[in-house]
């Protein structure tokens, strides 16, 4: 009698296979094997993605430790791990599976790469992306690449309050928010009327009145945080609108696509007129020279500065990505870039040069072979 068949896993082993050689490729790179928790403290999520990020993530409660998140990518807590135990530089590589709440699955395999080095950020950054370019390239796959930090400059040379500035910043990956709040400051659309009906009320009746009125605080802002806030609404009710010029070149920023030789060349001209734009331009003349020396030819590349402005969370310098583009239909095959800020905000204080990114088996597979 024949023995029974067991269960196929044909797709499965493919994913591990693909995940495993990717993994080693990484090592042979140079980077160390790690592992984290699968479940995450949601507090520390929470404080770098605020609420919106229940609508993506699983969570659960736990009775002794709290609020936990199901792990929805290894950067937090890789980044947490090298920030109490890492020398530099360094080089990481993980693999295993996360969650996120969204069409299609919600279960699925990531394997990464970081790199955390301060010498050198250009060659930093060019040497992720080599490194992803020749696994990802010669597969079909087309790259993307942006720089949030393009963007960032565009903000941060705007002449307004600090507050306005900040909002715009928060609301970076928002792009409609963000632009809704781009078109406020620059006098284009009015304030939301139950804004000026506040501060009516707080001129004729003072703020402590008003607060008084209100009732009872609910939630975790008290009387004085409500004074804080309304004295900068107050503020900004005040301040001039952003100037015609500003709000034109935020939009041009935000706008810009070509290849990045292209790109260079518009930031450079608009640079003539905003010098806060240099230094960003000056970053992408040299993660150009170090992608060359990387053998990745870098004036052809596509390039579009709000990519990854709605999924790409935590990055604040150059971003890349690699698709199928004859299958839209397939999520992104792999998404990185550089995440400095995010190293400061867990490093209480401390921070340190980081880039990386992540390859999804099971995207690459279906846009290699499983289609």
């Amino acid at each position: 009698m024949a023995a029974p068949l067991g269960m196929k896993n044909t797709r499965d082993d493919q994913i591990r296979t693909t995940a495993a050689g990717l993994t080693q490729a990484f090592q042979d790179a140079g980077a160390l094997p790690v592992e984290t928790e699968t479940l995450l403290p949601a507090d520390v999520l929470l404080d770098l993605y605020g609420e919106d990020i229940r609508a993506r993530a699983f969570t659960t409660y736990d009775p002794a430790q709290g609020e936990r998140m199901l792990r929805p990518d290894f950067t937090v807590p890789v980044v947490q791990r090298h920030m109490a135990e890492g020398a530099e530089p360094a080089r990481y590589t993980y693999s295993g599976l996360v969650w996120r709440k969204r069409t299609g699955a919600s279960e699925y395999t990531q394997v990464g790469y970081e790199l955390f080095d301060r010498e050198n950020p250009a060659a930093a950054d060019a040497e992720v992306f080599a490194l992803f370019h020749g696994l990802l390239a010669p597969q079909g796959l087309v790259a993307a690449t942006g720089d949030m930090g393009l963007v960032r400059a565009a903000v941060d040379g705007l002449r307004t309050l600090p507050a306005r500035r900040a909002a715009l910043l928060r609301h970076l990956w928002r792009p409609a928010r963000f632009l809704a709040l781009l078109h406020r400051y620059g006098g284009r659309a009015d304030p939301p009327p139950s804004r000026t009906h506040l501060l009516v009320e707080v001129g004729v009746k003072g703020i402590d009145a008003v607060i008084e009125e209100a009732g009872p605080s609910i939630g975790l802002r008290g009387a004085d945080d409500i004074r804080a806030r309304i004295d900068t609404l107050r503020a900004e009710a005040t301040e001039p609108p952003i100037s015609v010029e500003e709000v034109a070149m935020v939009e041009a920023v935000i706008a810009l696509k070509g290849t990045t030789a292209e790109a260079l060349a518009q930031v450079r001209a608009l640079a003539a007129d905003f010098p806060g734009l240099r230094a960003a331009g000056e970053r992408i003349e040299a993660r150009m020279a170090a992608l060359d020396a990387a053998g990745v030819p870098a004036a052809s590349l596509p390039f579009e500065a709000s990519f990854g402005r709605t999924t790409l969370e935590y990055y604040d310098g150059f971003v890349f990505g690699f698709f199928a583009e004859a299958r839209p239909d397939i999520p992104i095959v792999a998404s990185g870039g550089r995440y400095d800020a995010l190293t400061r905000v867990l490093g209480q204080g401390r921070s340190i040069a980081a880039v990386g990114g992540v390859i999804r088996p099971e995207a690459l597979l279906e846009a290699t072979q499983w289609s």
